[in-house]
């Protein structure tokens, strides 16, 4: 518990998590709040989540910022002399990056769904099913698991502008043109470890065109975010801080 602690305190000793933290809230509630203000009685519950992905962006950078802001300043390797265990030491970051990310999703989401609800009270926007709550409460598991992976590129590149750029560009560009690459674009688009958490959030519960249902594909995005960590952990085992 002193090691999450202590990853606690240094997370939010600067300004850049809390400034992340508001601007992933007010980008995923404003755009659910613009569009539901020009939205009519038809709107589906699906469609208050609509700003989800621009919080996603930014909690990505906050979790990639959590360890390349301490490589850049040379924390990392006093925390390292002090508790040898490396292991334990990225684990507690990233519980705590985590959480943090779970919480900030959370709130967004039920934000989203909130105003939508005043601004649009006729629309049948109702969370009783579990197919709703997923739509709804899944955008802060997402947030998490999306967290978990940022962490991992932040340890493998170690620099903050190669990190953020490289989660940005994948998740907002790499992924859509994949698809159009002919013949083959769209079955490798499928596996895409972002279109399948999208999926979760917003698929049918029936596998349809993708290789899992929404649920499958939470464990396909959980399963490359835990594998990249692994492989991160590894690195950071052997090589200097």
């Amino acid at each position: 518990m002193t090691l999450l602690a202590v990853e606690r305190i240094k997370l939010f000793s600067t300004r850049s998590p809390w400034w992340c933290t508001f601007l992933a809230l007010a980008l995923t509630i404003g755009f659910a709040t613009l569009f539901a203000s020009r939205a009519d009685d038809q709107m589906p519950l699906q469609m208050t989540q609509i700003g989800h992905q621009f919080g996603l962006m930014v909690v990505l950078v906050l979790a990639a910022l959590s360890i390349t802001t301490e490589y850049r300043f040379g924390t990392l390797r006093a925390t390292f002399q002090a508790v040898p265990n490396r292991s334990a030491v990225l684990l507690a970051k990233t519980v705590v990056v985590a959480v943090v990310a779970l919480l900030i999703g959370e709130v967004a989401a039920f934000g989203s769904w909130g105003a939508a609800k005043v601004l649009v009270p006729n629309a049948d926007l109702a969370i009783g099913t579990l197919d709703a709550w997923r739509q709804v409460a899944g955008v802060g598991v997402v947030f998490a698991i999306g967290a978990v992976l940022a962490v991992a590129v932040g340890a493998l590149l170690r620099q903050t502008a190669g990190a953020v750029t490289l989660l940005l560009i994948w998740s907002l560009l790499v992924e859509n043109l994949v698809g159009l690459i002919p013949e083959i674009g769209e079955d490798v688009q499928k596996w895409m470890p972002f279109v399948a958490a999208d999926h979760f959030l917003t698929g049918a519960d029936g596998v349809g065109d993708m290789p899992f249902g929404p649920w499958g594909a939470l464990g396909y995005f959980a399963a490359i975010s835990a594998g990249l960590w692994l492989i991160a952990l590894i690195i950071v085992r052997r090589r200097d801080a």
